[in-house]
């Protein structure tokens, strides 16, 4: 049988979490909005048979989708998150 875990009362949900915290860009859910966005426009052009303007919204988006996720790697990259570097290296 397995015991239950009792949280410790001395830390609070805020303290537990605060190692976790990141440093958040407010561009990247900008970002992500927009390329949800221009992707819903793309389909629903496709789907009204204007395959001309479908095709340059799917192509708007993935520039839009490139810099969001250029924008997540140069934040992570500014603040010290760097995923290529060894975590042994000083």
């Amino acid at each position: 049988m397995v015991k239950p875990v009792t949280p410790d009362p001395e830390i609070s949900l805020d303290d537990f979490f605060e190692q976790k915290k990141r440093v958040r860009n407010p561009f990247v859910p900008v970002g992500a909005l927009m390329t949800a966005g221009v992707l819903t426009a793309g389909l629903i052009s496709f789907r009204r048979g204007n395959s001309q303007l479908g095709q340059l919204l799917m192509r708007a988006r993935v520039v839009v989708q490139g810099a969001t996720v250029a924008l997540m790697v140069g934040t992570a990259y500014y603040y010290g998150e760097n995923p290529w570097q060894s975590r042994e290296s000083p």
